[in-house]
């Protein structure tokens, strides 16, 4: 039952995860366009490399759990 619930929480997190992102990069995509769209599109590095980190914790949920080894 205890791993169980750990995956529901993993899970859980990772939907919280993914919330955030979308969020925050649509932000940041709208003060751009608003205020700075003839410039560089700075919201690409919090896209890019947030979104590397979001596919580690996705990774980190999908995969199935290690063995423990003495």
């Amino acid at each position: 039952m205890k791993s169980a619930m750990s995956e529901s929480g993993r899970k859980w997190g990772l939907r919280l995860h993914l919330l955030f992102y979308v969020l925050s990069n649509v932000a940041q995509v709208i003060v751009w366009r608003l205020y700075d769209s003839d410039h560089f599109f700075w919201p690409m590095w919090s896209i890019v490399f947030w979104g590397i980190g979001l596919g580690f914790h996705y990774w980190a949920v999908i995969s199935p759990p290690r063995a423990k080894s003495l």
